[in-house]
């Protein structure tokens, strides 16, 4: 009752009526994958540089359907973030603006289902854009893979400690690094997280 109430509050703050179809209940069976780059990790006060999305279908990664841009920045990033993101100025010179970026996204993913690895921080990095933008927030479905992961640990060792960390579940399951670390290659893999921990009969440790 109260994640309706919550959905028909986010519907009647919206701006455009042409991103109703976000509201509109999905029953297909694709999914989609994301992941953000930004500027930091404080979702009140930085950008995004890069989304990267793919969808699943069933049990299987749609290779050929996949999306991944790059956002034209309003200043200089930081020397510490493109450490982390290895993402340069220059990169982004023929990037786009965080508008069209955004509504890209938003026609890219639909009413489907997201997952992602640390979901809540991407989910929050789109809305900071979205809010203004258009009056709502991501009122899809989420699905995070880290807690998959943790149901699926805890219950074969309930007193542990869970490390939940990106490197380690890959590890666990047994998924190869993509080379070249960005939004899509993140995105990607996390996908294959998802699937191997949906379908695979693989016994965690």
């Amino acid at each position: 009752m109260f994640k309706k109430l919550q959905a028909s509050w986010n519907k009647k703050g919206l701006k455009d009526r042409k991103y109703e179809f976000l509201f509109e209940p999905y029953d297909g069976d694709e999914i989609v994958v994301f992941d953000t780059e930004t500027t930091g990790l404080n979702p009140k006060i930085d950008n995004i540089v890069s989304i990267g999305a793919i969808k699943i279908k069933g049990n299987k990664i749609l290779t050929n359907d996949s999306f991944h841009i790059l956002v034209i920045q309003d200043r200089a990033i930081s020397s510490e973030s493109i450490k982390i993101h290895q993402i340069r100025n220059c990169d982004i010179t023929e990037g786009m603006p965080i508008k069209e970026a955004i509504d890209n996204f938003l026609d890219f993913i639909g009413n489907r289902k997201l997952a992602g690895y640390y979901l809540e921080f991407d989910i929050a990095m789109i809305n900071r854009y979205l809010k203004p933008m258009y009056g709502i927030k991501l009122p899809n479905q989420q699905e995070e893979v880290s807690a998959i992961y943790y149901d699926k640990k805890i219950a074969r060792i309930p007193q542990g400690n869970i490390d939940l960390r990106f490197d380690t579940i890959m590890n666990e399951l047994s998924i190869p690094k993509l080379q070249g670390h960005d939004a899509l290659n993140d995105a990607t893999m996390t996908a294959m997280m998802y699937l191997k921990l949906k379908y695979s009969k693989q016994k965690l440790n």
